[in-house]
């Protein structure tokens, strides 16, 4: 399907192919240098899931700014309490 750079590219690629409810399998590439962790993987799918699997590693990524947005989001959800009223760690933090 893909050849990605190492690893841990290899497993991010698994991962979102996984929540798409598409298996792969990663494979130390046959071109290049060998070497561990830090060799190309080929990530392999079923023929049958190939242009689904494309559809999702080709899909949008979210921007930096995206990234904070959505961070920042979750982090004044979880300074308010079942109520809607802030923590006692978010009233320190006002004062």
């Amino acid at each position: 399907m893909t050849t990605v750079g190492n690893e841990s590219e290899a497993e991010m690629v698994g991962e979102r192919l996984a929540e798409a409810g598409i298996r792969s399998l990663a494979q130390m590439s046959s071109r290049g240098i060998r070497l561990g962790a830090a060799a190309e993987r080929d990530i392999l799918v079923d023929a049958k899931d190939l242009d689904r699997a494309v559809e999702v590693i080709n899909a949008e990524v979210p921007s930096e700014e995206e990234l904070a947005a959505l961070s920042e989001a979750a982090g004044a959800e979880q300074t308010l309490t079942d109520k809607g009223e802030p923590t006692q760690d978010a009233e320190a933090e006002e004062a």
